[in-house]
């Protein structure tokens, strides 16, 4: 019996999208039990439309999410990260694979830690034939973790630098030039509330004190921003 999943690939650049689904065309030519109904979004204002269209209608089964992709118009979505949080909240079965060009071993954590993905793949990590085998293997229901991601959880999954979505919200109005009363307003937070994060992120990043460009310098290093 033929099993059709539907899958909604979450990426920026055309040459890549191709690529993968020539991998998912391979993939079905392995399997032929396998096939996929595949829907592109570019950024995370369409992958946010796909998805609340997939709610109304047939359900996402894989998606293969890039972290790096430009904020939402309004603001609530600052990265395929918070892409990632809706899609666990609105798809309980949906199969994650997160592929991504980001190497910072803080960053890649971050990304392990909250949006738990059933694949975890570096961009410059894999072949061809590598992306045959994740697909394959989290379809199945078995993870998989490219060489980097798979040294970084034996190595350093105790690293304490984990920011939800507020943390990541803070940072990217700062970045963008806001002031600290004007905050509020957007993150629904009290200032004191906020002020509380910020020397929590000024500590992680081990930043120098109320300087904020130093902070976002940090941040930016270490692929938060």
């Amino acid at each position: 019996m033929t099993k059709i999943l539907n899958v909604l690939i979450v990426e920026d650049h055309p040459f890549i999208i191709k690529a993968y689904k020539d991998v998912l065309k391979e993939v079905t030519k392995q399997n032929s039990s396998i096939k996929f109904n595949i829907d592109t979004a570019n950024d995370c204002d369409s992958a946010e439309l796909k998805i609340k269209e997939a709610k109304k209608g047939l359900p996402l089964d894989l998606v293969l999410l890039d972290i790096n992709l430009p904020p939402s118009k309004n603001g609530k979505l600052l990265s395929g990260d918070d892409l990632g949080f809706l899609l666990n909240e609105t798809f309980h079965n949906v199969k994650l694979i997160v592929l991504t060009f980001h190497n910072d071993n803080h960053r890649l954590c971050n990304i392990f830690k909250t949006l738990n993905p059933d694949g975890f793949l570096i961009k410059s990590d894999f072949s061809f034939q590598d992306l045959v085998r994740a697909f394959t293997n989290v379809v199945q229901g078995s993870p998989y973790y490219s060489k980097t991601v798979t040294k970084l959880i034996r190595n350093h999954m105790s690293n304490q630098i984990t920011l939800d979505k507020k943390d990541r919200e803070i940072l990217y109005h700062l970045a963008q030039g806001a002031k600290m009363k004007d905050l509020p307003e957007v993150i629904h937070l009290s200032l004191s509330g906020i002020e509380c994060r910020k020397r929590r992120l000024f500590e992680i990043f081990d930043a120098e004190k109320n300087n904020d460009r130093a902070l976002i310098e940090c941040a930016k290093e270490k692929g938060f921003v």
